[in-house]
């Protein structure tokens, strides 16, 4: 009887399919290795090698009959997502997989480009691919801002550790009532003078270092600024920034990061996308719960935990706060004063239990379940009655 079931569930299948054509894509970056796979049980085969070109993919897509049937896959890699893109705007279905999610046999060690097609196109056909979220053309340039915005502090940031190592190799202490990086700092790094001329000409060039990057960063943060502003994400980044730690520069990463939230219809998958999640090895009665996974996206997941250290503070409403919630729904700062007091509650639980490390992980998953809250208040309607009153004036009131 299982057997009959699953014959039927695969006719069912196939005719669901009708006379759809599934094209696997092995993309690279001169050339596309194509392979196809009828619907039904068909023998997947191979169509050969097209150039990486708009007018050779459209001319695949008119000897193929025609968009209409044409189902495409292809995986997420260096080449993006600009084949994709066109094939929707010819009115093919394509999707883009990850290839970490791919179904592989053990064992398997062979990948030339025609296999790798062929396997795409196979799996597409049985319904066994992931599909990835494929941004448009502007989400993908902020996104692109925002970490280049990060590359930037990273890149600040080896270039003054390069400084500090060299000093302390040679054995230059630095003032001890004097923060890092300030301007008595700088005042007192500029008027280091090393007795071996190339030495001094190595410290002299790191200090350099330093300066190109630090400007770097503040123009591509002048940028970030200006981008979120305008466009069709500037709603939700200024609604973000009405949760505490959530400045302009982390509303800008979440959004760009997180791309569209219809995707995740409660807070619990979204955790699990950013890897805030725990690991866990269970086996019968048996439960085994260890560290976070990090299996998603990294650049979220930084955000949220220097934004969740604001929570151990008590909840209130600063002046700088009170300006970036100003013109916001209520619904939206309900959500931004409820995620104080909460988030304040459970650290206070937590850190004396967990130590403040794991508390703020804990803070972290949290917050980002309230910046779901947050976007689907910022989408609904406003009432405008209440439009513009604080929550924590509404709650006094």
């Amino acid at each position: 009887m299982k057997q009959d079931s699953r014959q039927g569930e695969r006719a069912a299948w196939d005719a669901r399919q009708g006379d759809r054509l599934s094209v696997g894509m092995d993309v690279h970056k001169r050339t596309i290795a194509v392979a196809l796979a009828d619907a039904g049980r068909g023998e997947v085969r191979s169509y050969g090698v097209i150039q990486n070109t708009p007018d050779a993919v459209a001319k695949l897509v008119r000897k193929l009959g025609g968009a209409e049937r044409l189902a495409c896959c292809s995986e997420a890699g260096p080449c993006g997502y600009g084949l994709q893109r066109q094939l929707e705007g010819l009115g093919a279905s394509c999707i883009v997989v990850a290839p970490s999610l791919i179904p592989r046999r053990p064992g398997e060690r062979i990948k030339p480009d025609r296999r790798a097609a062929m396997k795409l196109a196979r799996r597409l056909r049985s319904g066994e691919l992931t599909a990835v979220w494929v941004p448009d053309a502007e989400h993908e340039a902020l996104r692109d801002l925002s970490r280049a915005r990060e590359a930037a502090r990273e890149a600040r940031h080896r270039a003054r550790q390069q400084v500090r190592k060299l000093l302390l190799r040679l054995g230059i202490a630095e003032p001890g009532a004097t923060r890092a990086w300030s301007q008595r700092y700088w005042a007192w790094l500029r008027a280091v003078q090393l007795a071996p001329p190339r030495q001094q000409v190595v410290l002299v060039d790191a200090i350099e270092t330093v300066d190109a990057a630090t400007a770097r960063l503040t123009r591509l943060e002048a940028q970030v600024k200006a981008a979120a502003a305008t466009g069709r994400p500037a709603p939700l980044i200024a609604a973000l920034q009405s949760l505490r730690g959530v400045g302009v520069i982390t509303a800008v990463t979440l959004v760009a990061e997180l791309g569209d939230r219809s995707r995740f219809a409660t807070p619990r998958p979204l955790m699990a996308y950013v890897g805030l999640v725990p690991s866990e090895h269970s086996s019968g009665d048996s439960q085994r719960r260890g560290r976070i996974t990090k299996a998603g996206n990294r650049h979220v997941r930084h955000v949220l935990v220097q934004a969740a250290w604001h929570d151990r503070h008590a909840p209130k409403l600063t002046q700088a706060l009170l300006k970036r919630q100003a013109g916001q729904p209520t619904a939206v700062t309900d959500v931004a004063w409820r995620a104080q007091e909460r988030l304040h509650a459970r650290d206070r639980r937590l850190a004396g239990r967990k130590g403040s490390q794991k508390a703020v992980i804990a803070i972290a998953r949290e917050l980002i379940g309230f910046v779901w809250a947050l976007a689907r208040a910022q989408a609904e309607p406003e009432d405008p009655t209440t439009a513009g009153v604080p929550a924590a004036t509404a709650q006094a009131a």
